[in-house]
């Protein structure tokens, strides 16, 4: 007897996906270990003061991350998503331990390689996954929920970690709490999640849209406007991600805010960012994508600008309420626009070359924040993002069409 296909929606698939959930708020938490404490480590034990050395830890997750995700997307077509989650995790165990352990900077560098590859790989495939679950029609609610969940882990945690530094240290405590959420990651992937490609072969409609793989990447790069516009727009959202990581703690450090304070603060983005997602995701279910992401792209400036102009804590803390916003409607937003676009058959493609170059911007960011910070200072970087920001998001507002009309939008043929 043959078993019934699988259903798509996200009632239906409530139990899955909501497992889904609560892991990608373990691979968020992961990533939120280093946020508040590692550019402090960095100044404060290994005595590091060139920006742009100081960066080589964001440049070298940029690049393990942008990579791994491209590797997630076409393993994910080829051998199922949850063998490339699984593996994802299995690279993070050793993460926490290099972070407590380094007696050299080149040590963390390495560390973040590793959380790079993890990131890239569990990310994207709990991103494959949900999108598969979910179907064409709540797919801006599916990436809301997914992302909140991650970043509001990231904020938590760095939060949380700030916290742990100021009353124990910069280690071991902080990354105590990473190596907990890699052992309960790495258990839940293993017992609860199930595969999903077949849910993705029911939205396909056993229609084969015959792309290959070098097919997949010009159009999601280079040649579909709205794909390779939400490419680039990724691109520059993480390189302002990129910045706040490396040198946001730094610059509130010179104005005298304690490690504490630091923590809040760095909290405030990713929280706000976290839980704005909420209501992004669907609300570009209801409304479209494309001004979203414009409007987002351009809030972001106006936040960098005033981080960059800022002298305070009241103010430094309304620019991340600012900067959160405007993240919330780009992130989930982008995504799905990719799973508008991108046929059933090469989205999981499609969502990997989309995040090799959303990713690629933490590298971008570093080599360009470090060395504009190395040249003329940590505010004329920021002003330097903040412009950019701006341009982009001009951008997507002349190229990007709409994917998510009441019509419909559309795909590339």
């Amino acid at each position: 007897m043959t078993a019934a296909p699988p259903r798509l929606g996200l009632r239906v698939n409530i139990a899955q996906f909501g497992v889904l959930v609560v892991i990608n708020a373990l691979v968020g938490g992961v990533l939120g270990q280093e946020r508040a404490v590692l550019p402090l480590l960095a100044e404060q034990e290994f005595q590091l003061t060139g920006y742009t050395f100081l960066l080589t830890y964001v440049l070298a997750f940029g690049v393990a991350k942008a990579a791994s995700n491209y590797v997630a997307g076409t393993m994910s077509d080829r051998y199922g998503r949850k063998p490339v989650l699984l593996a994802g995790w299995l690279f993070a165990i050793p993460v926490p331990l290099l972070l407590i352990w380094a007696p050299h900077w080149e040590w963390v560098v390495v560390a973040n390689l590793l959380l790079g590859v993890n990131q890239g790989l569990t990310w994207s495939t709990t991103v494959i996954m949900k999108i598969d679950l979910a179907g064409p029609h709540r797919r801006g609610l599916a990436m809301g929920l997914n992302e909140a969940a991650g970043y509001l882990a990231v904020a938590g945690t760095a939060l949380a970690t700030g916290y742990l530094a100021a009353r124990y240290g910069l280690r071991p405590a902080p990354f105590l709490l990473g190596a907990a959420y890699v052992a309960v990651g790495l258990g839940l992937s293993t017992l609860l999640v199930r595969e999903t490609r077949e849910h993705a072969r029911v939205e396909a409609d056993n229609q084969d849209a015959g792309l290959g793989d070098r097919a997949v990447f010009s159009l999601t790069s280079l040649r579909e406007p709205a794909l390779s516009s939400a490419s680039h727009a990724g691109m520059v959202n993480n390189l302002n991600d990129g910045l706040a990581m490396g040198l946001f703690p730094i610059l509130f450090a010179t104005a005298g805010l304690s490690i504490s304070q630091i923590g809040a603060v760095a909290a405030i983005y990713p929280a706000v960012w976290g839980i704005g997602q909420l209501v992004t995701g669907p609300l570009s279910d209801r409304i479209g994508r494309k001004h979203l992401i414009t409007a987002g792209m351009l809030t972001q400036a106006v936040a960098l600008a005033v981080v960059a102009a800022a002298e305070n804590l009241v103010v430094w803390s309304g620019a991340m309420v600012l900067l959160g916003v405007g993240t919330a409607m780009v992130y989930p937003t982008l995504l799905a626009v990719i799973g508008d676009v991108a046929h059933p058959s090469w989205r999981a493609r499609a969502v990997g070359v989309y995040r090799l170059w959303r990713d690629g911007g933490f590298a971008v960011g570093a080599a360009l924040s470090g060395i504009v910070a190395d040249l003329a200072g940590v505010r004329a970087a920021v002003w330097v993002v903040a412009a950019v920001t701006a341009a982009s998001g001009l951008l997507v507002a002349v190229r990007m069409y709409e994917t998510h009309a009441p019509s419909g939008g559309r795909r590339p043929t």
